[in-house]
């Protein structure tokens, strides 16, 4: 593999500490080239990648019509203002809603953006159908949702919140999957209630359909906003292109970003006919959303997805995977539940998480400790079997590795 650098690893990291705000825990690894499942190093290692970018690159690294469909459009046209028409755009809001629940599509650069722009809707229309008050936020403990303030402030879980306090007003938090505590929360000052169908970085736990049929019901019979964030869960990642088919449940606002765009940033927020009304032209906007270039690379990502069977792929090997994963736990005593649908799963390990995943590193996989004691994995929806059973021997190696570690330490 020829490297894009002539930079060792060491000098790149050296370079990154000296110039670059620390804002990542990041690993040791500087990645140069990705291919499909796989990527190397400035080094000229290579490495099964069952990250993919968190959940991004789900046609894997650099994949064909993503690359043709960028460099043809990056010779036409590249950005326009949102003042003016793209055909690129449009091509892919018309997929978007010909294949989902719903009728109209605002675009961004990210999930945090179309989170901001869900809560901003939900209260415009809540305030535009009831009046004033209408403005509370319901969300779930354990959740994730972003990083700038609504996003960052939306997210149960403190440790995000330190150090930025005080959070937005109007927002409150209960147990996820407790349908209670919903019926509880939701009153007459709720405007929506935002929640993810599998919660990702809150360690892969999917909602029951208990709790989402009750989310629906609760929200309709209230007159708040339903709004789902599948920004890491959607676009086949759990066997269906939106993990809210799994459900039979519909939302009125839903959220996508992260595999959208192919590896190429873009974000969505996708909204029902009614609620989508709310907004009127100055009410929100992205100078850089649904811009050509990007819009371009989104179809071609999205043309990809359906036309190879990728969704279907991640029932199968998905399925695969998590058999693969309970019987590796079985048999070496190390791990225990498998959570999660399709290629999104967790696996809870009986050793530090954090120290398995560089395990895993050195022995050329990526994989991602997403808590102390849970690993996350989301490869690319291109994953074979044969490279499932590649990473799960490397697995095993890494778990047994760490726990000799552990006892002698």
């Amino acid at each position: 593999m020829k490297n894009c650098t002539y930079l060792s690893s060491a000098e790149v990291i050296a370079q990154a500490e000296r110039y670059i705000i620390n804002t990542y825990a990041r690993l040791p690894l500087v990645l140069v080239k990705g291919e499909g499942t796989r990527v190397w190093d400035a080094d000229g290692k290579e490495y099964l990648d069952f990250v993919a970018g968190i959940a991004v690159n789900s046609l894997g690294h650099c994949h064909p019509r993503v690359v043709a469909a960028i460099r043809e459009q990056a010779g036409v046209l590249m950005h326009c203002s949102n003042l003016y028409y793209s055909t690129p755009q449009v091509e892919l809001a018309k997929w978007l809603v010909e294949r989902t629940p719903f009728d109209r599509v605002f675009f961004c650069n990210s999930g945090a953006e179309a989170i901001e722009a869900a809560l901003k809707l939900a209260r415009k229309y809540s305030k535009k159908r009831w009046g004033a008050g209408r403005f509370e936020v319901v969300t779930a403990e354990n959740s994730f949702h972003g990083r700038t303030y609504g996003a960052v402030t939306a997210t149960g879980q403190p440790r995000y919140h330190q150090g930025f306090e005080p959070m937005l007003p109007g927002f409150k938090y209960i147990p996820f999957n407790d349908r209670a505590a919903l019926q509880e929360a939701v009153g007459e000052k709720t405007a929506a209630v935002l929640l993810e169908p599998v919660q990702g970085e809150g360690g892969i736990y999917p909602a029951s359909p208990e709790f989402l049929r009750a989310a629906r019901a609760i929200t309709r019979e209230r007159g708040a906003v339903l709004i789902f964030d599948e920004i890491q869960c959607g676009l086949g990642r759990t066997g269906r292109l939106l993990a809210q088919e799994h459900y039979g449940v519909e939302a009125d606002v839903a959220c996508l970003a992260k595999a959208l765009g192919g590896g190429f940033p873009i974000g969505a927020m996708l909204a029902s006919a009614e609620v989508a009304a709310s907004f009127s032209p100055g009410d929100h906007a992205s100078t850089f959303g649904g811009n050509p270039l990007a819009a371009a690379a989104a179809l071609a990502a999205a043309v990809a997805l359906e036309e190879e069977g990728l969704v279907e792929n991640a029932v199968r090997i998905g399925r695969y995977l998590k058999e693969r994963l309970v019987n590796l736990g079985a048999a070496t005593g190390l791990a225990g539940e498998v959570r999660g649908m399709g290629l999104m799963l967790g696996l809870a390990v009986k050793v530090p998480a954090k120290a398995v995943a560089a395990a895993c590193q050195e022995r050329g996989l990526i994989v991602n400790a997403v808590k102390e004691d849970t690993l996350r994995f989301v490869p690319p929806l291109t994953i074979t079997r044969a490279e499932v059973d590649k990473a799960v021997a490397v697995l095993r190696e890494a778990l047994l590795a760490t726990a000799s570690q552990s006892k002698e330490g």
